[in-house]
């Protein structure tokens, strides 16, 4: 039993499943600025820093696939988002380094407010119309500055959901030795 709690996935979903929830109950109902929070986007974000490129990527994926099944959105597009967004968050990072506080949480914000322009433009491509106002600037600073916050939070929590260890994070890449 305590092998499977152990699989990264199966934190991931035990992690995920009540973030959803606080996702869709309250923090649909707090919207700072008529803004609606974005704390699965966090969590895939903090996911790729934490984990490199591949754990972001998944965890980016699940949690935007959990997303889109209490959504009337396209199914796939928070998952593709999200996936994107984990992968690109990995890819800004070395799984190998312990990365500053401060900057897992630049990072959080500036890929937040870069998702945040790219999940409109892709439901615009796919034939979703409406998407795209003057209001999207405003939502990409208020999930922004949000989810730079949450970020000191969630980096943790996604490293420990994805089962980084600390002398994988803080062992020095393979290149090193060849």
């Amino acid at each position: 039993m305590i092998d499977l709690v152990n699989r990264p996935l199966v934190r991931l979903l035990m992690v995920g499943l009540p973030a959803l929830a606080l996702q869709t109950t309250l923090l649909s109902e707090l919207t700072p600025f008529g803004i609606v929070i974005q704390l699965l986007l966090c969590m895939s974000i903090g996911a790729g820093v934490a984990a490199g490129p591949e754990g972001g990527a998944l965890a980016g994926f699940v949690l935007g696939l959990m997303f889109d099944f209490v959504l009337t959105s396209p199914l796939g597009l928070s998952a593709l988002v999200y996936g994107l967004a984990g992968f690109v968050g990995g890819f800004a990072f070395s799984a190998s380094l312990a990365n500053p506080r401060w900057l897992n949480a630049v990072t959080c914000a500036g890929l937040s407010a870069m998702a945040m322009f790219v999940q409109p433009v892709v439901a615009n491509w796919i034939g979703v119309e409406g998407w795209i106002s003057a209001r999207l600037v405003k939502v990409m600073i208020v999930v922004a500055i949000f989810n730079g916050i949450a970020s000191y939070a969630v980096v943790p929590a996604m490293r420990w959901c994805l089962a980084v260890r600390r002398s994988q994070r803080l062992a020095p890449p393979s290149e090193v030795f060849l």
